[in-house]
């Protein structure tokens, strides 16, 4: 087969073809070629954090929620643990994903990718995962679903986060909900209008997320990913445990939950460790 520069050298090209990146025949056309630079971009951002976890635990751990096909889980195991150690654990509620992802993982001897039929909230309780993960990655994950993964990363102690949010309603309803009552506060004109309100909604509830991960104590970056500019989900949140909790972040997190009269939320944004 001929040599596509684009493809890392380690790279199964049976696993590309599985992932329909390539088609049947291993070649690359423009919407596969975009998705690969795609995917390679996240993988770059990642794995300085796969290394990391790789020096501190040569068995180290990665979750992967709302997991999908597993199309992250497949690129971070052929490209990194497939050959450097370390074990995937993804989690998605949708048993056929999750069957035909197991299937290919065989096919491929992907021996240390672990599947899990279940929800993010439910996988907390779940004896078969380990009682402490290094990396926890949460891709799309819905609504609040995302807010479900950070819990999980914080109770598990894990060391690094790695989000793309996705579809943050509840914030936006709540701004909603009591409008009438908060067109009082000249504050309220950045989300009067409805697609303000969704626009500011899905901002605000990414604002909160990272204070409460430097409040809990981590370094949280928040960049855009090369090559996703047609999308509206292209914000990459990466958060590294450094230790040092930030008492600011989680009262200026409440301060914010009171001035936008979110409450409501607090459960949600500030939940009890």
């Amino acid at each position: 087969m001929e040599e596509i520069k684009e493809i890392k050298p380690q790279q199964s090209i049976e696993l590309l073809k599985s992932l329909h990146i390539l088609t049947r025949e291993g070649k690359l056309n423009q919407n596969s070629r975009r998705k690969l630079k795609q995917v390679y971009h996240l993988y770059q951002l990642i794995e300085p954090y796969l290394e990391k976890a790789l020096a501190t635990n040569p068995h180290f751990s990665l979750v992967d929620h709302g997991a999908g096909k597993s199309y992250l889980g497949f690129i971070l195991y052929d490209l990194f643990l497939k050959d450097k150690g370390g074990a995937l654990f993804a989690i998605e509620h949708r048993l056929e994903l999750i069957e035909k992802a197991k299937a290919l993982a065989d096919s491929l001897k992907f021996d240390r990718m672990h599947f899990f039929a279940s929800d993010i909230k439910n996988s907390l309780d779940d004896s078969s995962l380990p009682k402490k993960v290094d990396i926890v990655t949460a891709l799309h994950a819905c609504d609040t679903a995302t807010d479900d993964a950070i819990l999980f990363g914080l109770k598990k102690e894990a060391q690094y986060i790695v989000l793309i949010p996705c579809c943050q309603a509840e914030v936006s309803k709540t701004l909603r909900s009591d409008k009438s009552d908060q067109l009082k506060y000249t504050l309220s004109e950045l989300w009067r209008h409805p697609m303000h309100t969704r626009e500011f909604g899905s901002h605000l509830t990414n604002v909160l997320r990272c204070l409460l991960l430097e409040g809990m104590g981590y370094k949280v970056t928040v960049t855009e990913l090369v090559g996703w500019e047609h999308s509206m989900k292209n914000e990459l949140i990466m958060a590294e445990n450094i230790h040092q909790p930030k008492k600011i972040a989680l009262d200026r997190l409440e301060e914010i939950l009171k001035t936008c009269h979110l409450e409501s939320l607090k459960s949600r944004f500030l939940p009890i460790i």
